[in-house]
């Protein structure tokens, strides 16, 4: 079991790790052009996060529904199920694309940009959702082939594409001179490249498979529904850390530069355990549609075991770095004031975390969506009514952080209650 979790769960951190990085490269080159150009990307980029954040359900639910089609035995229905999800991801990229363009300059305005920044960020987003359909395709593309126990080939996928991304923005960009167009023009080519490639990677196992690739009615709109919940748990999650950014900026410059950094931080630990959470949906999912129930109770523990002692480790890590971790970023000694206390509370936290994070990829393989999205919601208030009791105390960063760990701690109660039932354990093909 250790081996197969390994398996999965490296080629996972890599891919997830690939695209920060290569974002920083692109933040490189653009920011060559000055701080407006900068800033427009920064203000798009935003805006095209949310737009992935939200359809990422696209890639979860995919990876539930197909690994349990294939623990069952039915590997021809898993590839079925995979390419509704490919068409369904397809028709939101073109909805997406058709109300995002006229909508871009309000889209970029709800950011309070300067015109200048606003300007160029209308720029490049609307060049950038030209690529919405290949970017929804790419998520659903990534839950196909993770449903079915690939993690590598993704991996190949994301590094190729964004190799291609850093090599067509230099040369737009800084070769041409095309502005932060090149930049999302570059962008837009290795989308659709990424996109080609699931493409063409699902086509040829159908093929080997005898089947058809156009869609399903059916299929397609049982995957839109099944998505709904994850939407719905997306969206409890999304409003925390937009919640987080706002408090954080009404309390000072210094507040909002510390819990920027901050936050930073606590995201590169997440990739490492967003990576056991997502070979936790593939393999529950398996376990569960091979009707093996005991399997997936044991997995589930042994993952999340690897959870705990994860964030363990993450937080010696962090504690042995958190005296130069303000250096690292440079940042002015108000800010190192805010952000070293802070930086305790996200040690704390690890443990927890690597739980939280494990529980909730076991859950999704499992296709408990519905009760995801009520302890969503219910988590959400408590974060709610930590952050009020913040704000109405002008209680400071740490306070607002604490309020963090606060709704983390609340996560974590309601995924452990629900793993040590026995209602998630939903054996067959189809939950």
């Amino acid at each position: 079991m250790d081996a197969e979790i390994v398996r999965l769960a490296v080629p996972a951190f890599g891919a997830l790790v690939a695209e920060p990085l290569f974002l920083l490269a692109d933040a490189a080159i653009v920011g060559r052009l000055g701080t407006v150009p900068l800033g427009g990307l920064g203000v798009a980029s935003q805006a095209l996060t949310t737009l992935t954040g939200m359809s990422i359900f696209l890639a979860y639910g995919t990876t539930a529904a197909v690994a349990r089609q294939l623990g069952a035995g039915r590997r021809e229905a898993a590839i079925r199920h995979g390419i509704d999800g490919l068409w369904l991801a397809a028709a939101i990229g073109v909805l997406v694309l058709a109300a995002g363009w006229p909508l871009a300059p309000q889209i970029v305005g709800a950011f309070g940009g300067t015109a200048a920044v606003s300007l160029q960020a209308v720029t490049y987003l609307r060049i950038s959702l030209l690529g919405a359909p290949a970017m929804l395709v790419v998520l659903a593309g990534t839950g196909v082939l993770r449903g079915l126990q690939d993690t590598r080939t993704p991996l190949l996928v994301a590094v190729a594409a964004n190799g291609v991304n850093i090599a067509l923005n230099a040369t737009f960009v800084l070769g041409l001179h095309f502005g932060i167009a090149g930049s999302a023009w570059g962008t837009l080519a290795a989308q659709a490249g990424a996109g080609a490639a699931y493409l063409t990677v699902v086509a040829r196992g159908a093929r080997r498979a005898g089947i058809g690739l156009r869609p399903d009615r059916r299929g397609v709109t049982t995957a839109a529904l099944a998505g709904a919940s994850l939407v719905l748990r997306t969206i409890a999650l999304q409003a925390v850390l937009v919640l987080m950014t706002a408090i954080a900026a009404r309390q000072s410059d210094a507040a909002i530069a510390a819990s920027q950094v901050a936050m930073r931080v606590w995201s590169l630990f997440v990739y490492a355990l967003d990576a056991i959470a997502i070979a936790a949906q593939a393999i529950t999912g398996r376990y569960l549609g091979a009707g093996d129930a005991a399997g997936a109770k044991a997995a589930t523990r042994r993952m999340t075991g690897w959870g705990a002692a994860y964030g363990v480790l993450f937080s010696a890590i962090l504690l042995l770095l958190r005296p130069a971790l303000p250096g690292l970023f440079g940042v002015t000694p108000g800010v190192r004031s805010l952000l070293l206390p802070v930086l305790l509370v996200i040690i704390v936290q690890q443990p927890v975390a690597g739980v939280v994070f494990v529980l909730d990829g076991v859950l999704i393989g499992a296709g408990d969506q519905d009760y995801l999205a009520l302890a969503g919601l219910a988590t959400l208030a408590v974060f709610c009514g930590a952050a009020a009791l913040v704000v109405r105390a002008d209680a400071g960063l740490v306070a607002l952080w604490l309020a963090y760990a606060a709704w983390m701690l609340a996560r974590f109660i309601t995924l452990t209650l629900r793993g040590r039932t026995s209602r998630w354990l939903v054996t067959g093909a189809v939950r």
